[in-house]
């Protein structure tokens, strides 16, 4: 049974940093391409970037630049690094693999950028 918990949201202001973390258990992670997506009030779910196995990188439209996605197969996590956020960026960031799978989305993390 594959099981993603993700973390690290919060409240930040406008132009703040966070890093979010997404902790996968089961043999998926080992072979598998992870993503990082997101949903904002009244949104579709959105692609932020997904990271191979090996390391590759890919990032959503206007996004690469102040997200940084990683990952940590020793730990089967992943990371996204969001600086200079943005009110836009408010959203519930979820990760999968990429593509995603049903059966593989968690509850997802909040982020909510406000002065």
């Amino acid at each position: 049974q594959v099981q993603v918990v993700e973390s690290g949201g919060g409240l930040v202001q406008p132009g703040g940093s966070l890093r979010l973390s997404c902790a996968a258990s089961g043999w998926i992670f080992k072979v598998a391409t992870m993503g990082w997506y997101r949903q904002a009030p009244g949104r579709q779910r959105d692609l932020v970037a997904w990271i191979s196995t090996g390391g590759t990188t890919n990032y959503g439209d206007s996004l690469k630049g102040r997200f940084t996605i990683s990952r940590d197969n020793a730990k089967n996590t992943v990371y996204l690094q969001i600086n200079s956020l943005k009110p836009e960026d408010t959203a519930v960031y979820y990760c999968n693999t990429w593509p995603a799978r049903n059966e593989y989305w968690g509850r997802g993390t909040q982020v909510t950028v406000s002065s």
